[in-house]
């Protein structure tokens, strides 16, 4: 056998093993975190995490909520109001659809949050009664509304805060949820809108992450 042919074979086992490496990875489901795939779902990881004011808050049954309490889950923060015409009814539906085809070893590490840019309407007992709608362990929260204004600016997911003079006012607000990682800081963002499918492919994929 010629050095040429060596060589050849050399390089035809190696590409077989790294190609048999590859597929064992696929097949027990530890391929490589893809930022790639995860864009392609709409989640936008930032450069460098950011952390995230440390507010407190009340949630849906009253009790206080410091923001560094999200710790130990990756979280899925969303700012809307119970009173939403449009875009508030369809994202918790649809969160509700991707949690129940997620596998439980991610339904783990996960939890969905609503913070209310409505305060002045959704009581402790209106945000409980409206998240029961959809998931009852959906956790909602509710603050000032310069609290709330603090938080979504550092988020960068901005609202308009309403005039609530008048009757049956809007809030104009974003569809993107906040990323935050299980060390409580700010990892990304999901933009809206959401695919229920590639998002049931791709959020296991991050939330094994640490």
């Amino acid at each position: 056998m010629t050095r040429m042919q060596k060589t050849l074979v050399v390089l035809i086992a190696l590409v077989g093993l790294i190609g048999g490496l590859a597929v064992n990875r696929i097949l027990n489901g530890n391929s490589e975190f893809n930022p790639a795939e995860l864009a392609d779902a709409g989640i936008i990881l930032l450069p460098q995490s950011r952390a995230v004011p440390g507010l407190r808050m009340t949630n849906q049954d009253g009790q206080p909520v410091a923001l560094d309490q999200l710790q130990g889950k990756w979280s899925l923060l969303f700012f809307g109001y119970t009173y939403c015409p449009d875009i508030c009814p369809t994202t918790l539906a649809q969160l509700r659809q991707i949690k129940s085809q997620l596998p439980e070893a991610t339904l783990q590490r996960l939890q969905v949050v609503l913070v209310s840019v409505d305060p002045e309407r959704d009581t402790t007992q209106q945000l409980k009664q409206y998240l029961g709608y959809f998931d009852k362990n959906f956790i909602g929260l509710r603050g000032s509304i310069a609290d709330t204004q603090t938080l979504a600016n550092a988020l960068s997911i901005p609202f308009i805060p309403a005039d609530t003079s008048k009757p049956g006012y809007t809030v104009d607000h974003s569809g993107n949820l906040a990323v935050i990682g299980p060390d409580g800081r700010q990892r990304g963002f999901i933009r809206a809108p959401f695919s229920t499918q590639k998002l049931v492919a791709r959020l296991p994929q991050l939330v094994k992450r640490d």
